[in-house]
């Protein structure tokens, strides 16, 4: 038993050690530069575990700086669930401009999770992905709706996973 135990604590900080040298080599590997898009502060609210039964509100606040690694900007945030739920991601996203207008960003992330009172994702380290479609105004503001993705791959015994559905509102930090 304590030897199971040990393999696990021991996978969990081998996925966390990855993760983390992975966005390190990213951000040391390229020096990062100013895109002419402005840095965003957005917020969004929504519904946490749309597909299963311990659905929740969700409440989150994202920073997006313009810095571009690569072709990839950082993504920092932070959310809140109707049932004391909390989780904060680091990761990397993209836009897509489909004209001068419609914006779609997909987005990657590492995830710490803590299920207060609702769902149990199988652990306290988890991966998050998905995307949001945006309309953009012309002083950068944008209003989108969001579909993302919370499990830990399987690294822990148990994987429900959780699906989120928001509706952001992005307030651009810098105009153009």
């Amino acid at each position: 038993m304590i030897a199971w135990i040990f393999s696990v604590s021991v996978s969990k900080v081998f996925v966390g050690v990855l993760g983390i040298l992975f966005i390190g080599l990213l951000t040391l590997s390229n020096k990062p530069a100013f895109s002419e898009k402005p840095s965003f502060l957005s917020v969004s609210i929504g519904a946490f575990d749309i597909n299963d039964d311990k659905k929740a509100y969700e409440f989150r606040g994202e920073y997006r700086p313009n810095i571009k690694i690569w072709k990839f900007g950082p993504i920092i945030g932070l959310s809140g669930t109707g049932d004391k739920g909390i989780y904060g991601f680091a990761g990397l996203g993209m836009d897509l401009y489909f004209g001068r207008r419609m914006v779609l960003t997909p987005s990657a992330a590492l995830v710490g999770y803590h299920k207060g009172d609702g769902k149990s994702l199988g652990g306290e380290f988890q991966f998050r992905t998905g995307g949001e479609l945006a309309w953009r105004f012309d002083n950068w503001s944008r209003v989108g709706v969001g579909f993302h993705h919370i499990s830990n791959a399987g690294i822990y015994n148990s994987n429900p996973g959780t699906e989120i559905l928001a509706l952001t509102y992005s307030l651009p930090l810098r105009k153009k």
